[in-house]
């Protein structure tokens, strides 16, 4: 029985594995350069994304952090083009913001260097690592605030470790449907486009058979 147990608990680590993620990388910025991404998201679901700034250096001839006066705009977009984050932060920081609908989400950077004459042309590097679901949860601040032992911390993990499960596959359920329906009225659409070929295609055989017939007629060969 407790083999059995341990078994299911390694199950629904792999599938959390498999549905809750996070990513980090670094690009470069110009000046008035806007850099977008574009990340699939169930419906209510947290997303952190913390960044990092950092500027090069023409004397050092590397990337220095940058100062504090240099600053990035984010700004989140929901699958319908709604703005569900539209603000300011500073040269290193974090946003955060719960998604309400499921579907791609367009997470756009750019900085405020215009405004800065230190940044002079050159390139910024920033440093994003933007973390979706159960890993957007800090469980240590969870367990301090909530005075939790470590079982309770180990429970609670597994299931909002569950619920991210169920809300992923409700997500892929969404776009199963949707695919079927998008699938569906494409064959619609065919199906219709070739009756009307088919309707155009006799109109114009029956058109030149009774042209034909007129000419025949008029030249009194028939």
């Amino acid at each position: 029985m407790a083999a059995r147990g341990g078994l299911l608990v390694l199950v629904l680590l792999l599938l959390v594995g498999a549905v809750s993620h996070s990513f980090g990388l670094y690009f470069h910025l110009g000046e008035t350069e806007r850099r977008c991404f574009i990340e699939e998201i169930p419906d209510e679901t947290m997303v952190i994304g913390n960044y990092r700034t950092q500027l090069y250096d023409k004397q050092r001839e590397d990337y220095m952090p940058a100062t504090p006066g240099l600053g990035m705009f984010v700004e989140v977009k929901d699958p319908d083009d709604k703005v569900i984050l539209s603000r300011q932060y500073g040269s290193e920081g974090r946003f955060t913001f719960t998604s309400h609908a499921p579907g791609e989400h367009q997470i756009c950077l750019h900085s405020n260097s215009t405004k800065f004459s230190l940044f002079a042309g050159g390139m910024l590097r920033v440093h994003l690592d933007i973390q979706v679901g159960e890993h957007a949860n800090d469980y240590a601040e969870i367990a301090a605030k909530d005075k939790l032992s470590e079982l309770q911390l180990r429970v609670r993990q597994l299931i909002e470790q569950v619920e991210q499960i169920q809300k992923e596959q409700n997500y892929q359920r969404w776009r199963e449907e949707r695919f079927r329906q998008t699938s569906e009225s494409t064959n619609q659409r065919v199906l219709w486009w070739s009756i009307v070929q088919t309707l155009i295609l006799v109109s114009i055989g029956l058109w030149q058979m009774r042209h034909l017939k007129s000419f025949f007629e008029a030249k009194k060969l028939v």
